[in-house]
Parts: structure tokens; sequence; C-alpha cells
């Protein structure tokens, strides 16, 4: 058993037996990702890459966030009017899913509450999602004038081009039990059952065998295009483009009450 080790003040990371929690810790913000956020999530991943099986210790990881919501999406009221600020944390937000996706080990994301745009982004970027019926996901970038490029890489290789096409354009969110329905989710409980169902996840992932399991997840990275850097960092280059556009940017000092 390892001690609880705080990289930042933003995060939270654990090893417990195997199984390591990153635990965004914005919850006054509900967690939403700021630039600050999303170094922060890098570095706990910069911290455990090497500890993973099958040559170490680490068998699981989990991505949870303190509070009532697990990930809120970006943060764009701390950097409105500044595209470049915007830009960057989406290129920090598409570097940050590549490193989970391409972890040799299984990740899960346990959502409570919501998560919406960039935090649905992780629910589909990991291998397993928990979570509850009357929790809210989904992908409203659209409503708020922003190319949800981004995460939509992740989004089809989860639910497929057609439900991705269909979820993407129409934006909005939905309810946990529909997102579990569409695929978004891989196990959907009782609220009050969340901690345990992620548990008795992890315990199942963690009597895997190692070097099956790393094989496994390197041959599906490969198959699924997960590895492809050329359409993930153009994906990126087309989110940062779009949100520092006119319609992006009025709509947000409209939605903020800006200017």
């Amino acid at each position: 058993m390892t001690a609880p080790n705080t990289t930042t003040d933003l995060v939270a990371l654990t090893v417990v037996d195997g199984v390591a929690t990153i635990t965004m810790n914005r919850g006054d913000k509900a967690n939403a990702l700021s630039h600050a956020l999303i170094d922060a999530i890098s570095i706990a991943l910069d911290t455990i890459t090497p500890r993973c099986a099958p040559h170490g210790d680490i068998r699981v990881l989990i991505l949870a966030g303190v509070g009532k919501v697990f990930c809120a999406g970006m943060d764009l009221r701390g950097v409105i009017d500044d595209p470049a600020a915007m830009g960057e944390m989406l290129r920090g937000l598409s570097r940050v899913s590549r490193n989970i996706r391409r972890l040799s080990i299984p990740t899960i994301t346990r959502v409570q509450g919501a998560a919406v745009g960039g935090g649905c982004g992780f629910m589909v970027v990991t291998d397993f999602a928990v979570t509850h019926p009357e929790s809210k996901v989904g992908y409203p970038e659209v409503d708020l004038g922003i190319c949800p490029a981004v995460v939509a890489p992740w989004l089809i290789k989860k639910i497929g081009a057609g439900r991705a096409r269909a979820m993407l354009l129409a934006g909005g969110t939905m309810s946990g039990q529909q997102g579990f329905d569409l695929g978004l989710a891989t196990h959907i409980c009782a609220h009050d059952q969340l901690d345990a169902t992620v548990a008795a996840l992890a315990q199942r992932l963690c009597a895997g065998g190692p070097q099956a399991i790393a094989t496994t997840k390197r041959l599906l990275n490969e198959l699924d295009g997960s590895n492809d850097d050329a359409v993930l960092d153009k994906a990126a280059e087309l989110s940062a483009q779009i949100i520092a556009g006119d319609e992006a940017q009025q709509r947000l000092r409209k939605m903020f009450g800006v200017g």
C-alpha cells in the first residue's frame, strides 16, 4: 500500500493495492478543466506511467473528481477573449487524452453529477466509464459555437461514427441512463453505489494477466487508430481555430455576460 501523494493543489494521486486514482480537486468549480488542472493531470499521468504493469506495480487507473460533479468541461470563463489560451487548453486536453488512452493498464472514469464536453471526453477515452442514471452527460459545444473536434475521434471509436455524428451535431446533453444506452458509459448503477461498483470493477481488472492486458490494449489501440497523432493533432487544431472565431467568441461573451 502506498500513502496518498498530492501532486498539486488541483489533483490528488493515490496508489492503493495496485489501483491508482487521479482525483481532480477543483470541486468549487465543478472540476472544470483550466489550463492548470490539465497540466496537473498530465503531471500525475507522467508520475504513474513508469509504474504501470506489466513491469510496474500499478494495475488499474481510476479518474475521478471531488464534489457533486465529475467534470463540467472546459473552464472558458477565465480565458474569455483570449483565443490563444483557449487553444492551448484544447491542445493540452488532446495530449492528456492520448496519454490516458495509451497507458498499458485498464482505465476507469467514475462519473457523478455531470460529465460535459471535455469531461465527457474522459468518459470515452478511458476503457470503462461508470455513472448513475440521473447524471448529465454529453457534448453541448456546437450550442456555444465551438467545434467538438478534439473529442470526436474518441467518441467515434467508442460509440461508432453514426451515433457520434448525431450526438455532436445535435449538441446538448442527456441523462446518464441515455448515455449508457448509447454507449458513453460501460456501467451504470445507483448513485450511492458508484464507489462500490468502481472498486469491484477495478478489483476484477486487477485479476487479469498484466502482460496479456498490456498486449491486448496495445493491439486495440493499433486497430482503432488511437495511435494516429496526425488525426488527433488536426482535431485539436480545428477546435482551437473555431473557438478563436467571432461566432464562438460572441456566444461565449453572451453566456458569461462579458462585453
